[in-house]
């Protein structure tokens, strides 16, 4: 089954960009702001309240997408460019910390990669 992985904020209101996507789609259940939901899973890039988190508070998250991915290698997760879009942060951060982390062969990067960067 594929897992798409996307942007959320905290409070788990899917109500825009590609968090909006993953609960039409894919069943992202509201209230849920991070971690596997439906189909899908959700990486915090927006606080509670919408506001923006620094990229020192999405990495971790990110680390924890990672582990979870790693720790499910039966399953295929797509990764949207997370934190680029409403959250606003670059490419770059993203690439730098993905090639930091490393990610296992069962996480493929989405086509709006293409068109990101």
């Amino acid at each position: 089954m594929a897992i798409f992985v996307f942007g959320s904020n905290m409070a788990g209101r899917h109500g825009k960009g590609a968090a909006l996507y993953a609960k039409k789609h894919f069943g992202a259940e509201q209230g849920v702001g991070e971690g596997p939901t439906g189909s899908a899973y959700a990486i915090p890039t927006k606080g509670k309240k919408l506001e923006r988190l620094e990229w020192t508070e999405i990495e971790p998250a990110l680390e924890r997408f990672v582990q979870y991915a790693r720790d499910n290698p039966n399953e295929v997760f797509h990764l949207t460019p997370v934190g680029t879009g409403l959250a606003g942060h670059s490419m770059e951060m993203l690439r730098d910390s993905l090639k930091r982390i490393g990610l296992p062969n069962n996480v493929l990067l989405t086509a709006s990669w293409i068109n990101d960067g």
